[in-house]
């Protein structure tokens, strides 16, 4: 699909607590971002670490980065240049800034890959790291030594000399005329990566890119001479920042902000990576909430439970647990006489695929997703099904790999994870059993009404008493000959009165005395 024609929107909505920011294309919701405005750890941020304990077993070490938890560092994560990026970091601490000089700089031998963490590292060792997943569930972030910091058109990668062009760039006179620019202008000792967004740009623009980039890394080594214990030594681009410098192309035509301060941030940045697109930044001003008012609320609701309804009765069930995600299709009433069993299945399986895609992304659902599907007997549909998921999953940036479709009907898929899945709450707590899918027996509300009662008749002495409550509740106390409310007009010889509410929950109750006013207990 040429997605230069779809029709792109960013609305965002800004609180006290939190930033979300949606992506619609075409108005279907099909990304939602969070951003916590008292978040301190975000992937692409760049610590001052302390070693602080090593695992020879795992090859790997826990990393003291001034955070709750202690950050994971695996000898796979370490990078080829580690023994240059401690040698480097030395310098700077010293203040030493000749040696430090990343054009003068001598760069270590590469580390091999099948090596001992111990080796390299120590107890107490300080080096600076950068997360690569923040933390999820029980666990602390997971870091990595081998630094980068991503611009809009290139990735800049310290201790390097190598240059490499993405794989969605086929030209091979492009990539050969962008390999070309950037050896021009990069200075030594960088490697540079350039993204798919750098295809057709001049040098001007990537010279630019690479300017900001440069001067990211030196201000992080400037901070390396001032810092004690484990610190932030440079933060990455917010994630409104980060959602915009990855994905804003020509097909965007609307930037929705609901909060003038962000807008005018928004506007600035835009200005700089995309000066011919700052128009579209637009400050919302109306009556109803942003969500509201662009029918985002209204598709979160349908689109976040545990049920997710397509089209014609086909839907998916989305089961979430610690090891995998695991998502069922469902035909529903979808069955089409003209059809046979084996072309409706395909159909329901291919719409069912589009969706999933959606989810994925909608969701940030990552690691392993297993996909039920109906069966198919031919082999040809399951490849077309196959093919059809990844069409759509083509336009997911999060890496991700997906399997053919198995005998049974299975599809693996394997999504990048570095943030928590969202979740949006589409359910509400009930008022009778309070969440808990529980309530109380019937016997003890019967109790506990009897007991309101008589204190109010008793010890309040009131004449007369109205009882309101559930129907349910209504016909347990006036059924049969010697009803609970006859038994209890004997007992207490005053006039007692018993009447329904609809509108009740099924454990609702109060009383009204004798002028129909409520009493209050």
């Amino acid at each position: 699909m040429d997605t230069t024609q779809i029709n792109r929107e960013l609305v965002i909505s800004s609180d006290v607590s939190e930033v979300k920011i949606v992506l619609l294309e075409d108005k279907q919701l099909v990304e939602l971002h969070k951003e916590q405005k008292n978040n301190n750890i975000s992937v692409g941020d760049v610590y001052m670490g302390r070693i602080k304990k090593i695992l020879p077993g795992l090859n790997s070490a826990f990393v003291d980065i001034g955070c709750r938890k202690d950050a994971f560092l695996h000898y796979l994560d370490l990078g080829p240049q580690i023994k240059s990026l401690k040698k480097y970091t030395k310098f700077a601490e010293e203040g030493n800034h000749a040696q430090s000089n990343m054009d003068a700089f001598t760069l270590e031998k590469d580390i091999e890959k099948s090596g001992k963490i111990s080796d390299f590292l120590s107890v107490g060792d300080r080096i600076p790291v950068q997360i690569a997943k923040e933390p999820i569930n029980t666990k602390g972030p997971r870091i990595t030594a081998d630094i980068s910091f991503a611009g809009r058109y290139i990735v800049l990668v310290p201790f390097s000399n190598r240059i490499s062009v993405s794989q969605k760039i086929k030209s091979g006179e492009e990539r050969r005329r962008l390999k070309l620019l950037i050896q021009s202008i990069k200075p030594n000792n960088f490697g540079v990566i350039i993204r798919t967004v750098a295809e057709g740009k001049k040098v001007a623009e990537l010279d630019a890119d690479l300017k900001t980039l440069l001067n990211k890394w030196h201000s992080m080594t400037h901070v390396i001479g001032s810092s004690n214990g484990p610190t932030k030594l440079i933060s990455e681009l917010d994630r409104t920042s980060v959602v915009l410098r990855d994905i804003l192309n020509e097909s965007f035509n609307g930037i929705y902000i609901d909060d003038s301060n962000l807008y005018e941030e928004i506007k600035s940045f835009i200005s700089t990576i995309a000066p011919q697109k700052s128009d579209i930044v637009k400050l919302y001003k109306g009556k109803e909430p942003i969500f509201t008012e662009f029918g985002v609320n209204k598709q979160m609701a349908g689109l976040f439970g545990r049920i997710v309804t397509i089209r014609n009765g086909v839907y998916l069930i989305i089961e979430h647990t610690e090891a995998m995600h695991v998502i069922d299709v469902n035909s529903g009433q979808r069955v089409s006489k003209e059809n046979s069993q084996e072309e409706n299945a395909l159909s329901v399986n291919l719409e069912a695929a589009a969706e999933i895609a959606r989810q994925l992304r909608l969701r940030d659902m990552g690691g392993i997703i297993i996909v039920d599907f109906i069966d198919m007997q031919e082999a040809a549909h399951r490849k077309e099904l196959y093919n059809k998921l990844k069409e759509e999953m083509s336009k997911d940036r999060a890496r991700h790999t997906i399997l053919p479709a198995s005998k049974f009907g299975l599809i693996q898929i394997t999504r990048q994870r570095v943030r928590p899945e969202n979740e949006v709450t589409v359910q509400e707590k009930c008022p009778t059993c309070n969440g808990t899918g529980k309530i109380r027996s019937s016997y003890l509300i019967i109790d506990e009404i009897e007991n309101n009662m008589r204190y109010l008749l008793l010890d309040q002495n009131e004449d007369q008493i109205t009882v309101q409550v559930h129907p349910f509740l209504y016909a347990y106390l006036n059924k049969g000959l010697f009803s609970i409310k006859r038994k209890w007009k004997w007992k207490y010889n005053r006039k007692i009165d018993i009447k329904e509410v609809k509108s009740f929950h099924i454990t609702q109750y109060n009383f009204l005395n004798k002028n129909g006013e409520e009493i209050l207990l």
